[in-house]
């Protein structure tokens, strides 16, 4: 049995008792639930709850996001779950959110709820789009050299990793190979030629050189979707075998990236053989539109944004919920438990 403790969040307004400090637990166990009783605590890590969700076979779900409508519903949702979360911004997400101003709306939730809600750099496809997230104050980036040949892709993400962490030693570093593919959003068609998978050696061979804490690699994943998997009629489908392979071969955690579509049995099964963070973008992007435009729909002449927007909230939420549920659903997934008292 493990365990993490973390503040309540405000906006569960739960009564202290005299003199203690209310406390939230979170319990990993596949048998009868088991409380601690505490009254100071701290917040753990993202490099801590990796590694909680690594001993309970569960993932952290890293969400993307390009407004605040994504962003709301995110983090409500991870809070109504009980999960930690990583809110990810690509490049052009940062750029149209602006990376201090995201940085700082981030950083406001987790300090106003003390619940752990990390940012992470998604896709920082150069030097400087990275070290201006680092002096931010990301807590993660995900260094992406990936179209490169091995050996430059090593070579640059080694330069990388020496700058952030100069920056801020405790950032965590993703490093990626391999062919996901790009853009997050609706494709006519799946790519014809096989994508170019990532091999155990190679991944050896990367996270040796480079030291990176976590890697992105390829195992049928890929970023987007067509347009049958809008429509539900297809799933990606992943190589569940060579991600257990890869994590032998680097014993560090792994990123899924382009988890949007894929068939639920295989994000369980790749949980468990090895993926530590999912991320999903394109099925949060596609309940965003349509949310929206329900909420469009209700009312033609209704103008008043906060009135609207709801509903895209709403729609989006329901999308992030179930992804953090299933993402959750290993024998030892996070469990938080609420304690107003002292005592064993």
């Amino acid at each position: 049995m493990s365990q993490l403790y973390w503040p309540i969040p405000k906006y569960l307004s739960i009564p202290k008792l005299s003199g203690i400090a209310a406390t939230l637990v979170v319990s990993f166990s596949s048998g009868p639930e088991s409380v601690c009783w505490m009254e100071e605590t701290r917040m753990q890590s993202l490099s801590q709850l990796l590694e909680q969700a690594k001993m309970g076979g569960v993932a952290i779900g890293h969400f993307n996001v390009s407004d605040i409508v994504l962003l709301k519903a995110v983090c409500s949702s991870a809070m109504d779950v009980q999960v930690p979360v990583l809110v990810g911004v690509s490049e052009g997400e940062r750029r149209f959110l602006g990376t201090r101003q995201i940085a700082a709306l981030v950083r406001s939730l987790r300090e106003e709820y003390g619940f752990p809600i990390f940012l992470n750099a998604d896709h920082a496809h150069s030097l400087e789009s990275a070290v201006e997230a680092a002096r931010c104050g990301f807590d993660a980036v995900t260094f992406d050299r990936s179209a490169l040949t091995l050996e430059q892709n090593i070579y640059e993400t080694q330069l990388a990793i020496q700058a952030l962490k100069a920056i801020n030693p405790g950032i965590l570093v993703e490093g990626e190979i391999g062919d996901i593919g790009t853009g997050s959003e609706i494709h006519e068609a799946e790519q014809q030629e096989p994508r170019r998978l990532t091999t155990p050696d190679e991944a050896r061979q990367f996270v040796e050189a480079t030291g990176v804490d976590i890697l992105a690699p390829a195992v049928g994943n890929s970023h987007g979707l067509v347009k049958s998997m809008v429509a539900g009629t297809t799933k990606k489908r992943l190589d569940v075998a060579l991600i257990a392979e890869i994590k032998r071969a680097v014993r560090i955690p792994l990123t899924l990236h382009g988890g949007s579509g894929t068939d639920d049995g295989d994000l369980r099964e790749a949980i468990g053989a090895g993926i530590n963070i999912v991320h999903i973008n394109t099925e949060l992007r596609v309940a965003w539109r349509r949310g929206l435009e329900e909420g469009l729909c209700e009312d033609i002449n209704q103008v008043v944004p906060y009135k609207i927007l709801p509903r895209a909230v709403e729609a989006v939420s329901r999308v992030a919920r179930s992804r953090m549920e299933l993402f959750n659903s290993g024998p030892m997934g996070f469990i938080v438990k609420v304690v107003t008292e002292t005592g064993v």
